[in-house]
């Protein structure tokens, strides 16, 4: 038998009501959850003072605005919408998302999101969300042809929560973030894989290099590729997307990545990384990504594939702004 939480123990024997958390968490239906925590939090909503109240506001991370300019952060969304490749689809989210999006799909702890009391949860990480979206479209195109190779190509700018405390900086406790999603269909000897790495990486480079038409220096610019697949996949990743990258964007390094740790166990197949030295000489990662298993399992078959790829808007526009 699992332990139980010390803190969980004293909640019960202080409430007066032994296995509290067990009725919530799994007696009770979710509709019939929703309406007691909706009346729970509405009467305390009612006993709130405006002096609490902005007490809150004063001190609370999650609720303070966002550090960068809002005109700042709608020109770089438009210059990164105007340069996704063909085929992609700019998308606004919804602000939550269903619960147990990061946990079911990403397995990312519960406690790193906003839960809502609506059996919603506050969007953590907007390419979780993407892929939800990939995985609806890409189960009817499977409807209709139950080989569909056709790729569904999703971006989004989207402001994120995520609860554990941050410091430094670069760091936000909420910050926007620039997704893309490519979902399809296992195309035979890593086609989809490496047309679409290729693509996304040819997509951030660009974007990066043309930062500088909105007063951005980014210089330094380092490209990591890691092969999670033991090296079977090196020869095509060295030869077919590292060096196209290099030709076209000679000032950027382009190598593999095999050190990396980071994300081993959350990608699989390959993941890469875009790095940016800072004016104080610090090497600012702005860029992850790399391929997933989200949409097999939400689809249901093991011949989806889907790349995921995220930007920084906040960390790029705070690090290398013209002072």
């Amino acid at each position: 038998m699992a332990s139980r939480d010390p803190l969980i123990e004293r909640i019960e024997r202080q409430a007066g009501v032994p296995g509290l958390l067990d009725v919530l968490a799994a007696r009770l239906p979710p509709t019939d959850l929703q309406s007691l925590l909706l009346e729970a939090f509405r009467r305390r909503a009612a006993a709130v003072a405006p002096a609490r109240l902005l007490d809150q506001y004063g001190r609370d991370r999650f609720v303070a605005p966002a550090g960068a300019a809002p005109a700042a952060m709608a020109e770089l969304d438009l210059l990164a919408f105007s340069l996704l490749p063909d085929g992609f689809e700019a998308v606004e989210l919804s602000p939550v998302c269903p619960l147990g999006t990061n946990s079911a799909i990403a397995t990312v702890d519960q406690n790193k999101v906003v839960t809502t009391a609506r059996n919603t949860e506050v969007v953590a990480d907007a390419t979780n969300v993407l892929a939800l979206e990939c995985a609806v479209r890409r189960r009817d195109l499977l409807r209709r042809d139950a080989r569909s190779a056709e790729r569904v190509k999703l971006a989004s700018s989207h402001r994120v929560v995520r609860t554990p405390p941050v410091s430094g900086a670069g760091a936000y406790q909420h910050f926007r973030l620039l997704g893309l999603v490519t979902a399809g269909r296992d195309e035979g000897s890593y086609r989809f894989e490496i047309a679409t790495l290729l693509e996304q990486l040819t997509f951030f480079l660009a974007l990066l290099r043309d930062a500088g038409r909105l007063g951005l220096t980014v210089a330094g610019v380092r490209v990591g590729v890691t092969d999670l697949e033991k090296g079977r996949r090196t020869p095509a990743l060295e030869a077919e997307v590292l060096g196209p990258l290099a030709e076209r964007f000679p000032d950027a390094r382009c190598a593999l990545d095999p050190g990396r740790m980071s994300g081993r166990g959350y990608y699989a197949s390959a993941c890469f990384g875009i790095f940016a030295m800072t004016p104080s000489g610090e090497e600012l990662n702005l860029v992850d990504g790399g391929f997933t298993e989200w949409t097999r399992t939400l689809v249901g078959s093991a011949k989806e594939r889907l790349l995921i790829g995220g930007l920084g808007t906040e960390r790029l526009l705070g690090a290398f702004a013209a002072r």
